[in-house]
């Protein structure tokens, strides 16, 4: 009985491939791991590569920021944004700059009896030749400028930092908010995303709205029709069918007024009555990603006494340092828009058609030609009535 044991031929598989052999158990969750790894990936390459293949101006880096962002990386990309802006923040003290970045072209706006702002009161002193002097954008608009532009030093703690102003007569100009690409990222008309060029001939300026409204938590109106429900307390750019312009504190519900023609929200004021919004200091709301009082790039719009549009704009501010900025050049209500290098343009044109355009401050990163093509993000164009 052993022996007929002992010379039994050895049992082959059904494939005829010799002795069946277990896999080891971990080999097997390795492999496991691994497939069920890559079909995660698919869902993610897919979505990378929608960002790559998409239609955009904007760069390839900021697209990906963006794409990070929007899928699961914000505070990664907020960490690195913060770190960064620690180590390139200007230092506090030393010289000053000995001149401002000219504006406008070239020279001061002529006098008339017809109001104009005063001159922005100097923060440090002495004033520099032209600091806080307004110009107009164009010579044949030196009469009766519907923009005036000027410089200023607005942080003694940092006397190399400037940034410059916008004023805009309401009465002389017309505001007009266009969608863009991307932003807001709701269905609406998109509409040409940048000047329409029938209409060129009388375009006077453009400049940035405010944060993408996941981040912004505010509502979108345009040509008459909510496409973001607006929010109560939310700081908000109107433009009214009968063609005036405010910067308010929305108290009208979810839906714009009939008589609202557009309406852009971003964040709560940060000036109200004349003075910087209570708890502007303590509440970081106004930064997003970075926080209130990072030095970056920023924006802002406010509204002075007699309902003309200010525009501030710079490198190295807080948002209470554009806040005490507008107040010193008149504003009683003003709320921040965006804020980043890539996104903060504010742009002249010195000659009818849009051309001989130009940055308000030289060292704005995106191009003059900006919003005179398709543009990722929504923008508000100034045109001469």
């Amino acid at each position: 009985m052993e022996s007929s044991l002992a010379t039994r031929p050895p049992v082959r598989s059904r494939g005829g491939q010799g002795p069946r052999r277990d896999v080891p158990l971990r080999a097997r969750v390795r492999r496991v791991a691994l497939i069920a790894s890559v079909l995660a990936l698919i869902p993610v390459a897919s979505s990378y590569l929608g960002v790559l293949t998409e239609a955009s101006n904007s760069s390839l880096g900021i697209r990906t920021v963006e794409w990070l962002r929007e899928n699961g990386a914000a505070s990664i990309v907020a960490k690195v944004e913060s770190i960064y802006y620690s180590l390139t923040a200007p230092s506090k003290g030393g010289p000053t700059v000995r001149a401002l970045p000219k504006v406008g072209y070239g020279g001061a706006a002529v006098a008339t009896r017809e109001y104009r702002p005063a001159t922005v009161p100097s923060i440090l002193y002495p004033a520099l030749p032209g600091e806080g002097v307004w110009h107009a954008t164009r010579p044949s608009l030196a009469a009766h400028p519907p923009i005036l532009l000027t410089t200023v030093r607005d942080q003694p703690e940092y006397p190399r930092v400037i940034a410059a102003l916008a004023w805009i007569n309401t009465k002389r100009t017309r505001l007009q908010l266009y969608p863009g690409r991307l932003e807001p990222s709701v269905e609406l008309p998109r509409g040409p995303m940048e000047v329409p060029r029938e209409i060129r001939s009388s375009l006077l300026a453009t400049f940035n709205s405010g944060f993408k409204l996941a981040d912004s938590k505010g509502g979108f109106a345009v040509g008459g029709h909510t496409y973001a429900s607006m929010v109560d307390g939310q700081g908000t750019l109107v433009g009214y069918t009968d063609g005036s312009v405010d910067v308010v504190d929305w108290s009208h519900g979810s839906q714009a007024p009939a008589n609202v023609s557009f309406a852009r929200q971003n964040l709560p004021l940060i000036v109200q009555g004349g003075k910087v919004a209570p708890d502007l200091q303590n509440n970081a709301q106004w930064g997003a990603t970075v926080g209130n009082a990072v030095l970056v790039w920023r924006s802002a719009v406010g509204v002075d006494a007699r309902g003309n549009l200010i525009y501030a704009a710079g490198n190295d501010q807080t948002v209470g340092s554009l806040a005490r900025l507008l107040i010193k050049a008149g504003a009683v209500r003003a709320m921040e828009l965006d804020i980043n290098s890539y996104w903060t343009s504010f742009i002249s044109y010195g000659a009818p058609g849009a051309e001989a355009p130009k940055n308000l401050l030289p060292d704005m990163e995106r191009s003059d030609l900006r919003y005179l093509e398709p543009d990722d993000r929504d923008f508000l164009a100034i045109y001469q009535r």
